[in-house]
């Protein structure tokens, strides 16, 4: 019989096909969304991989091989992202093991959002497309790809969103008291989000201390769980740099890389009213840098790095740290809002939606792909680079050229300044992420919705808090969870009564228990 003459429905099909869809209909239909998900991010994140091979580099991917190599090992940086690094060099001779860990571990958050926006009623198709948008976009992409410590940082920042989103779900549905095994693995996963948030970037413990209060509020039956998930990563870090760094023999940073943000305030602050300085106070500054340094180029408030570029006598700053910090307590009592004023222009990139002046590096930051042939200056100054046996690693190998030109192509007809606002900069998605929030509880009524911009807002703060320069990587994680959140504009989650025998009281406004997963077909 021909193959056109087989029954209606028996459509002839190649054989690997065949066996795909057979596989697939052996997958539960509750797993297919986050396999799907998987499946695509991880792929389209591998393409970028192989066309930057080994992986992104930056000035801070070299340091970080500096200090893992060469010594000597300092807490400035993540300590566990170094060690990471170390693991990578001495396993692989290389670094692409990072990258392709960081791949693997960004799939599978972004697969788990997935989930986390189809119980808040998003489509399966839009919640598929919104977490894999970030695989696609040369902005987020790339980001990924690079051997650079902000990026698990990043990745617990997503993990967390995802997580808190799944235990606000419970409360809408009316489940805030029930504390199965579903619950006990969100709290978990929300544990180790913060966690990671901590340990890779030494001021992240700050993003779990803003996100904390709004997630007791948003979510009161789950209050102990939530508590114990945000202060134990804490915790945590301060027992790693306050002991455990120490006993190791990691040597601190100098103060002169500590307290650079107090030395531009006080630039800052002289630029604008130089009468209110005694001469003792120009005495001081003069024996660190001359006074045309600390009115000129280091009172630009966009950019702690001017401040602390030569002529700044940065031992000398160093060593006289103490009078310097005395010098900034008296320019604060005097000029508050000078020394206010500073940091929230230097935080620049994580309030305004458009770049500053390009003229005082107001503009956004961004890290180019491409490795320089000096290795970010390090080849002009250092000495152990410069006879690393790595040396010859640390470039841009593309496994295939036609990919790579592709790729780079792509990166740098997004990088147009114009769209800088929308493709780079975080501050327009903290907002519109407060926004389809607030729209989606008006209509909706549900309770608990805080809890999806809690880590948002815990990222937005830090970086108004502490930042040297409006650098995109530090508000990338916004971006990922704006473009992410997008389908809840959209969203019709489904209200009715919860029929589980243990459940509070549920509400007027819940949402239904997902259906249970069927069982694999034989």
């Amino acid at each position: 019989m021909s193959v056109f003459d087989q029954p209606s429905g028996a459509a002839l099909k190649l054989p690997l096909i065949a066996f795909l869809d057979k596989q697939w209909e052996r997958v539960p239909e509750q797993r297919r969304l986050p396999l799907a998900v998987y499946a695509t991010t991880q792929f389209l994140f591998l393409l970028w991989w192989a066309a930057f091979f080994p992986g992104a580099l930056s000035y801070d991917s070299i340091t970080y091989i500096w200090h893992v190599t060469t010594g000597p090992w300092l807490s400035n940086h993540s300590v566990v992202y170094d060690s990471l690094v170390w693991v990578s060099l001495n396993t692989t001779g290389d670094v692409w093991l990072l990258p392709l860990a960081q791949i693997v571990a960004m799939s599978a958050v972004l697969s788990y959002c997935s989930v986390t926006l189809r119980e808040w009623g998003v489509r399966q198709r839009w919640a598929a497309i919104a977490a894999s948008v970030p695989a696609l976009a040369p902005p987020t992409a790339v980001f990924v790809i690079f051997v650079w410590k902000d990026v698990p940082f990043v990745i617990g920042g997503i993990l967390v969103f995802g997580a808190a989103g799944r235990l606000a779900a419970r409360r809408a549905r009316g489940r805030q008291a029930v504390r199965d095994k579903a619950f006990y693995r969100t709290v978990g996963l929300l544990f180790l989000g913060f966690l990671v948030l901590a340990v890779f970037r030494n001021n992240g413990l700050l993003v779990a201390v803003v996100a904390a209060p709004v997630l007791l509020i948003a979510l009161p039956s789950m209050r102990r769980w939530v508590l114990a998930a945000t202060a134990v990563p804490v915790m945590i870090m301060m027992l790693l740099t306050g002991v455990v760094y120490p006993a190791a023999g990691l040597k601190t940073p100098p103060k002169d890389a500590v307290y650079a943000f107090f030395y531009a305030d006080i630039a800052v602050a002289y630029k604008e009213h130089p009468g209110y300085f005694t001469k003792e106070d120009k005495a001081l500054m003069a024996d660190i840098a001359p006074l045309s340094h600390w009115k000129g180029r280091a009172g630009n408030c966009y950019n702690a790095d001017w401040a602390m570029e030569k002529p700044m006598n940065r031992p000398e700053a160093a060593r006289r740290n103490d009078e310097l910090m005395a010098l900034w307590m008296r320019v604060l009592k005097r000029t508050p809002d000078e020394v206010i004023g500073a940091r929230v222009c230097r935080a620049h990139i994580a309030w305004a939606v458009f770049p500053g002046p390009k003229e005082l590096r107001a503009d956004t930051l961004l890290s180019d792909p491409r490795t320089s042939k000096t290795l970010f200056s390090y080849l002009k100054w250092n000495e152990d680079i410069k006879q690393s046996e790595y040396l010859p690693k640390l470039k841009i190998r593309p496994l295939s050229e036609p990919l790579h030109k592709v790729a780079d192509f792509s990166w740098r007809a997004f990088k147009v300044p114009q769209l800088h606002w929308l493709l780079f900069r975080g501050a327009i998605w903290c907002y519109a992420t407060y926004a389809i929030v607030l729209l989606l509880r008006r209509r909706t009524k549900a309770k608990g919705l805080g809890a999806l911009l809690a880590v948002t807002l815990g990222l937005q703060l830090t970086v108004l808090a502490a930042n040297p320069a409006p650098l995109w990587r530090y508000m990338i994680g916004p971006i990922f969870i704006g473009v992410m959140i997008l389908p809840l504009l959209w969203a019709k989650p489904r209200f009715g009564e919860q029929d589980a025998p243990n459940a509070a009281k549920p509400s007027r406004t819940t949402l239904p228990e997902p259906k249970p997963e069927p069982a694999p077909v034989a």
